[in-house]
């Protein structure tokens, strides 16, 4: 299964096999709620070769693990269950995508942004990506190896030069018509909805694992947010722009930068910022032409 952090039987860091050379740096991020609460943060700038998200994990935090070692079962006293009746457990990324192997198996490499969640699974077992890790897995990729970049602009006026900028201020480049790359579509929703990537939004989070979803009305748009529970808690019907990223099968993940209209699709585009997307599973802007401006929404809502 992959959006569970499992974890093979091996032994655990520091079991006496040599560390090997250096990879480079590497990330640990730990939070719960769907980010909503940061309880660990911690950059390691020499991580040995033999480096898993496990043992990052294993090294920083008290763990424990059930079922052989095959599951996260606590961090920190935190542990998996059913409060209130709903499933919750510890789920990693790694740059900002669901690994499709156990946490003891992933290497991680130079670069590598490791972020475990503890969160309400209840409505969205597979969550398949994350924006909160930006500007990766754009720098370094993904599932260890680098991806390009595309940027596809419908009907986006300004906003996708907005896009571009903000691409540029991360050092990230863009390729037109390389294999496999890591697609940014920028536009209003009525535009992007055809795309097969963008278009699992409108399946609901258990299918996109994006808690939020554009309702037409009249050929018009609004924006639903939902809270954990998969309950509709507010409706924006004009300005309202959203950064979430999907992942259709095996494809590389797709961002989306969208809106309600133009307004909403730049308030989006100018969300698109380390600071407004960390550790947030997908956010909403919205548009200081309709309300004054605020910080971004974290979706889904707290």
């Amino acid at each position: 299964m992959v959006a569970i952090g499992l974890l093979c039987s091996v032994a655990p860091a520091g079991c006496g096999l040599g560390a090997g050379p250096s990879i480079g740096e590497v990330g640990l991020t730990v939070t719960r709620d769907y980010g909503s609460q940061r309880l660990l943060q911690r950059s390691d700038p020499d991580a040995p070769e033999s480096e898993t998200a496990m043992r990052l994990l294993d090294r920083n935090a008290e763990i424990s693990t059930r079922y052989g070692g095959r599951f996260v079962e606590s961090v920190n006293g935190i542990e998996s269950g059913r409060p209130g009746g709903r499933s919750h457990d510890w789920f990693f990324y790694v740059n900002g995508v669901e690994s499709p192997v156990g946490a003891a198996d992933y290497e991680l490499h130079g670069g590598d942004r490791v972020w475990w969640d503890y969160r309400d699974w209840t409505e969205a077992m597979r969550v398949p990506a994350v924006v909160g890790s930006f500007p990766e897995p754009f720098l370094h990729g993904y599932e260890g190896s680098s991806r390009p970049a595309e940027l596809h602009c419908l009907g986006a006026g300004t906003a996708c030069g907005v896009v571009r900028d903000r691409l540029g201020e991360e050092g990230i480049g863009l390729a037109d018509g390389a294999p496999d790359p890591i697609r940014i579509v920028v536009g209003p929703w009525a535009r992007l909805r055809g795309d097969e990537a963008a278009d699992l939004i409108e399946q609901g989070p258990q299918v996109s694992g994006v808690f939020a979803d554009f309702e037409s009305s009249r050929g018009n748009y609004a924006l639903e947010l939902f809270d954990a529970e998969g309950d509709t808690r507010s409706r924006m019907r004009s300005g309202a722009g959203l950064v979430a990223a999907t992942r259709y099968g095996e494809d590389p993940p797709t961002w989306i930068v969208t809106g309600t209209d133009p307004a909403g699709v730049a308030a989006a585009a100018h969300a698109l910022n380390s600071s407004a997307l960390h550790d947030r599973y997908a956010i909403v802007a919205v548009s200081p032409q309709v309300t004054f401006p605020s910080a971004p929404i974290p979706v889904p809502l707290p």
